[in-house]
């Protein structure tokens, strides 16, 4: 028996209890490993609180790190003692060991530690596909980021500055102004005080951003789309405030023909071949200095409670790790 966050039905973070289960032996192509740290993130709270439904009950949590214990029959990439570390599902992350499918883990490099994996993979991965593959940013774009002080934020800021783009980003407070700021968002626009519409045709001259990459989803997606440039595009791949109501297509048409998409990781790294070439892009960013990340919260694994107050009353920047 080890110990998980478990739910019995959804609803709000009192519903994440701390309680025994059961972790059997890993099956053909499974392995069996022990978590040393486990990432937090805010699609772990869609599923707590039923936005994403799933069968209860339930031990959530998406992303970790950790040691192989044991592999299956057919596993034959891994063994014992191998650091892996994983971010696309099944879920079941928030425990101290678990049962995984071989193919869905990631060998982690010597130079990356358990906690910087577990702040770094499903965030820098999103990045990773939403820059690099969604909307290909290129030299001279000019991009905007809504949470620009998030955990996809504050690396997806790194990224397209280092990509040569112009980065615009929202935020909350000044404090989060200048976290953004260090890590390579060129305009931070502090949206409690600013209209970011005029922010943003104020920068661009009147012209628009080239692409808008939105997680917050209701508060903000309508007002993005007046952000896009025509012809541009608007990546609508998170719902924090809540989902976006359904509109007329045709305001896609009107607002200059732009292009719009709602991705997911889990969708661009459905194949290992993908899954692992994503992770390579993401390493290899961190590796040469051009992305730093490192977990800037931490909470105690049986603390998940805590953890996803602070998270939903925006009370975190960049990434936080809960600790087994």
């Amino acid at each position: 028996m080890v110990n998980a966050i478990r739910i019995h039905e959804t609803g709000g973070p009192e519903v994440l209890r701390w309680e025994q289960v059961e972790v059997g032996d890993p099956g053909p192509g499974q392995v069996r490993l022990r978590h040393r740290a486990v990432g937090l993130n805010f699609i772990d709270v869609y599923h707590r609180t039923g936005l994403y439904p799933q069968p209860l009950p339930l031990v959530i949590g998406q992303e970790a790190a950790g040691v192989v214990e044991a592999v299956g029959p057919g596993v034959t990439d891994l063994k014992p003692g191998d650091r892996v570390g994983y971010c696309t599902g099944p879920l079941g992350a928030y425990a101290e060991a678990r049962v995984m499918p071989a193919d869905r883990l990631i060998p982690l490099p010597s130079w990356i530690e358990d906690t910087q994996a577990a702040s770094m993979l499903l965030q820098g991965m999103t990045a990773q596909y939403l820059l690099r593959r969604t909307f290909e940013v290129k030299p001279g774009d000019v991009v905007l980021v809504h949470a620009a002080a998030g955990g996809v934020g504050l690396i997806a800021c790194q990224w397209a500055a280092a990509l040569g783009a112009k980065v615009i980003g929202t935020v909350g407070s000044e404090e989060k102004a200048e976290l953004a700021r260090a890590h390579g968002c060129h305009h931070p626009v502090i949206y409690t005080r600013e209209d970011f519409v005029a922010r943003v045709k104020d920068i661009t001259d009147g012209r628009g951003v080239d692409v808008v990459y939105d997680s917050v989803g209701r508060d903000t997606f309508m007002r993005s789309l007046d952000c896009v440039r025509r012809l541009g595009m608007m990546v609508s791949f998170g719902q924090s405030s809540g989902a976006v109501e359904p509109f007329d297509i045709g305001i896609l048409n009107r607002k200059g023909s732009l292009f719009l998409t709602r991705p997911s990781l889990m969708g661009y790294t459905a194949t290992r071949e993908e899954l692992l070439e994503a992770a390579a892009d993401l390493f290899g960013m961190v590796h040469s200095g051009e992305i730093k990340v490192a977990a800037r919260q931490s909470f105690a694994l049986k603390d998940a409670a805590e953890a996803h107050r602070a998270l939903e009353s925006r009370r975190t920047t960049g990434s936080t790790v809960l600790i087994p």
